[in-house]
């Protein structure tokens, strides 16, 4: 009996992990199609005081560094770094962990799709202070850094309660 209960919260583990992806996923797949059909390339739209929604196609890494690699070299690594996604969520991590990684793999394979359709990533969001911008983002990177950061946080502090026992 308890390893069918095991085996249900794996699966309920798996569909959550699923459902956070999938949303991520989605959300980067709408917003950048949104962006295309009604956002020239390199318009700009002022939104908040801080805020503009533009349109930008980025061929290299975070920020267009190393662009001149290549796409296949980036295709490459998101493979690479999905699999070890994965591989890591077959643990089945809990809690905040779990979330991390599920927000970590949707932005990676949602910059993923971009540049196996079309070669390049489409980057909209675009913060700023008065004339510094920070380089355009999209929500596949915004899940990335939020799971990234959560996946930090989780393990900093669970290193740090190992160490005090």
């Amino acid at each position: 009996m308890s390893s069918m209960l095991r085996g249900n919260r794996g699966l309920n583990k798996g569909a959550h992990i699923a459902a956070v992806a999938a949303f991520v996923i989605l959300l980067d797949y709408l917003s950048k199609k949104i962006i295309i059909s009604k956002v020239m390339l390199f318009e700009s739209i002022n939104i908040l005081p801080f805020l503009n929604i533009v349109h930008v196609q980025n061929r290299g890494a975070a920020f267009s560094i190393l662009s001149d690699l290549g796409n296949k070299y980036f295709i490459g690594i998101s493979f690479i770094a999905i699999i070890a996604i994965l591989v890591y969520l077959s643990k089945l991590p809990k809690g905040l962990e779990l979330y991390s990684l599920s927000m970590i793999l949707g932005g990676a394979v949602g910059n993923l799709m971009d540049r196996i359709m079309i070669g390049k990533v489409t980057d909209f969001i675009d913060v700023f202070i008065g004339k510094w911008h920070w380089p355009a983002f999209n929500v596949a990177d915004s899940a990335l850094t939020i799971g990234i950061i959560l996946f930090l946080l989780v393990n900093i502090k669970s290193g740090k309660r190992s160490r005090d026992s």
